[in-house]
């Protein structure tokens, strides 16, 4: 069910993908020198299509740095609150085999 669901998804966007590649296929120059306009250093003859995807890619990778770098203080919270707990089970694990069996208070059977 969830792949039905995962191929619902990415099967229309794969096929906007492929579409709007193959409608800008026109090549664009894309410059790196923001001074000459008129005769810019570096120039690369790009297809349209490859500058916006690339662009949407960077826009993805950049927000997914920003939200890993923001969920860091909760990343640390969970380690440090691991640690303890492992520290609390090693702790009651040594008083339990501290206390002799005959010093436990026996079970009752519930029934009154």
């Amino acid at each position: 069910m969830k792949s039905f669901f995962k191929a619902l998804i990415l099967v229309p966007v794969a096929l906007a993908i492929v579409l709007f590649s193959v409608a800008n296929r026109k090549s664009v120059p894309l410059s790196f020198d923001p001074i000459s306009r008129d005769a810019p250093v570096f120039v690369f003859d790009v297809p349209l299509f490859a500058v916006v995807l690339a662009a949407i890619a960077v826009g993805i990778l950049i927000g997914g740095l920003a939200s890993w770098i923001a969920q860091g203080k909760h990343r640390k919270a969970a380690r440090r609150n691991r640690r303890e707990a492992e520290t609390l089970r090693g702790e009651a694990q040594m008083l339990r085999a501290a206390v002799p069996d005959s010093a436990l208070p026996a079970l009752t059977s519930g029934r009154g």
